[in-house]
């Protein structure tokens, strides 16, 4: 038996009837012409995650392209950078094989903090309610000491509190405070291994 929600119902929303081709992809600056992205787009596909790429001359190609990274920063095969110019990493920073950083908004990554194996940090975002689409973005910030543990997620407009944890497989939507430690299936808590 299929249940359906009655219009009477106070939990009810209306369902958005959606025109994709209308999408104007209002509020979002990719911050550089053109020529400039692909030539991101080229670099990164045919040298930066490539594993025969030396890890040591990923931060400079990144700053090549805008990006601030600090020193002794760690980055290895497969990541995948959005937009290098606006990503600003810390000091003595680890990002673990194949994480993406999908920044349409500005990326920071405090000092000591780590982006382990395959997590994504997703900066993008649509407006649920809108015919078209329309993006609904926000920058995401890593305070330092944090980690975004293998497989985790952290959605557009986190704050990663200083040495806090996003554990294996979670997602973050919401702030963290720092120390907190947030895994899959339990709210937010302090302290504990991820």
């Amino acid at each position: 038996m299929v249940q359906t929600t009655s219009v009477a119902d106070p939990a009810h929303r209306p369902v958005v009837a959606r025109r994709l081709r209308g999408f104007t992809g209002a509020g979002y600056d990719k911050g550089r012409p053109p020529l400039v992205q692909a030539a991101w787009y080229a670099a990164q596909h045919l040298l930066f995650t490539q594993w025969w790429f030396p890890a040591r001359w990923r931060p400079p190609l990144l700053r090549a392209f805008g990006a601030r990274v600090g020193r002794r920063v760690l980055i290895r095969r497969g990541v995948r950078v959005h937009w290098p110019w606006k990503l600003d990493v810390g000091d003595d920073v680890w990002i673990g094989e194949d994480a993406w950083i999908l920044n349409l908004e500005p990326v920071t990554i405090g000092h000591d903090s780590c982006v382990s194996q395959s997590a994504l940090l997703c900066t993008g975002g649509h407006r649920r309610r809108s015919a078209t689409f329309e993006f609904d973005n926000g920058p995401i910030r890593l305070e330092p000491g944090s980690w975004v543990a293998a497989r985790a997620v952290v959605l557009r407009g986190v704050t990663v509190g200083r040495g806090a944890v996003v554990g294996a497989g979670a997602v973050a939507h919401q702030d963290l405070a720092a120390g907190a430690v947030l895994t899959t299936g339990a709210a937010p808590a302090r302290g504990g291994a991820a």
